[in-house]
């Protein structure tokens, strides 16, 4: 069960890197505008933040699983709530992805680093759903709940580091594909829905 749930947990993870958001685009634009480097000086600053949240998480969590049963029971029905909610801001959204470079001005690598941490961890909302997403893939009943949530935190860090590297690194080929295609953006908007509601699902019935 262990393999299943963290392969399960990085197929979720992946599918979430790929469909158009506000950090993935915006590295995209960096790397269109400024060049591959800048793009990926915004990737490691964003993914540097995730670190905080899942220290905050980690922590946070593991006192209440430790604490109380029924406590964690309302935090996982709140959690596959949240995630139904995203789904449905996802459906209302427009279906075209957005390509604008009027936000990116010319910054120095350090610059664009910072700015991805400070991007990251000041947005509550990554905090929120790191505690809807995590807590429903906890795989091991030997290790600590604070070692699994950080095993998970790398396992989203690292997978969000390989995915939007590669958006720095082929930003030119996304961004004409993305303009030549308008479908793709119905694709990857259904795509972020079917996995809000298949994490929302898996959480809810996943037992303790």
């Amino acid at each position: 069960m262990t393999v299943e749930t963290l392969l399960g947990f990085i197929v979720a993870t992946s599918a979430l890197a790929i469909s158009p958001g506000p950090d993935n685009i915006y590295v995209l634009m960096q790397s269109i505008t400024n060049g591959r480097n800048y793009g990926l000086a915004t990737v490691a600053g964003l993914i540097s933040g995730c670190l905080v949240h899942t220290t905050l998480v980690a922590f946070g969590v593991s006192a209440i699983i430790k604490n109380n049963d029924t406590l964690f029971l309302i935090l996982k029905i709140l959690g596959a709530v949240y995630l139904l909610y995203l789904a449905y801001k996802v459906y209302q959204s427009d279906t075209e992805v957005a390509l604008t470079t009027e936000n990116t001005p010319k910054k120095s690598l350090w610059q664009l680093f910072k700015q991805g941490v400070i991007m990251n961890v000041l947005n509550p909302k990554v905090s929120i759903f790191f505690l809807a997403f995590f807590p429903g893939f906890l795989f091991s009943d030997t290790l600590s709940t604070v070692t699994q949530f950080y095993v998970l935190g790398l396992l989203f860090m690292l997978t969000s580091l390989i995915i939007f590297s590669a958006i720095a690194v082929l930003s030119g080929f996304i961004s004409e594909y993305l303009k030549q295609n308008k479908n793709t953006g119905l694709v990857l908007k259904w795509l972020q829905i079917v996995v809000f509601v298949g994490i929302a699902v898996f959480i809810f019935f996943q037992k303790k």
